[in-house]
């Protein structure tokens, strides 16, 4: 008899656990910004929202951030963060940090370069969303397309 009450709880527990929302990473996002830039602002509610834990360190000069992390000039864009050892570059889609965390490539991180119309934070009413691609920051080499989003993106 104890048995299959024991086995009814672990299956009323394993119900549970699967009815809850996926909870982001454990890890910490530390994002870099400069104070007067409110789509950075937009990008964290973007990450927040997703379940991540953000930490925002308001910095003028963010160069020398981009510089020792390992981001190149192609692929800089307006706030630069980090989570469990990575790099994330941009206005990155919570689903491609997720992808990221997930999968964890040998990598130094991932960029969205410059500010596309339309990618997390850079919601414009109306504005026609701008294609973009997710790259990866290589340790050496060339950067790749990571995630791809041919149609911009919606949230």
């Amino acid at each position: 008899m104890s048995q299959s009450i024991d086995r009814r709880v672990v299956l009323i527990a394993l119900t549970t656990l699967s009815a809850m929302p996926a909870q982001a990473n454990s890890a910490r996002l530390k994002v870099y910004r400069s104070p007067t830039c409110g789509c950075c602002m937009g990008w964290v509610r973007h990450m927040e929202r997703d379940g991540f834990s953000v930490d925002v360190i308001n910095q003028t000069d963010l160069a020398p951030i981009k510089r020792s992390a390992g981001v190149p000039e192609s692929l800089e864009s307006c706030h630069t963060a980090f989570i469990d050892g990575y790099v994330v570059e941009g206005h990155v889609p919570a689903k491609s940090v997720r992808k990221l965390l997930s999968e964890r490539p040998d990598i130094i991180g991932i960029a969205v370069a410059e500010m596309p119309t339309g990618s997390p934070g850079m919601e414009v009413p109306g504005a026609r969303l701008e294609p973009f691609k997710v790259m990866t920051i290589p340790k050496n080499g060339a950067p790749s397309v990571f995630v791809d989003f041919p149609n911009g993106y919606r949230t």
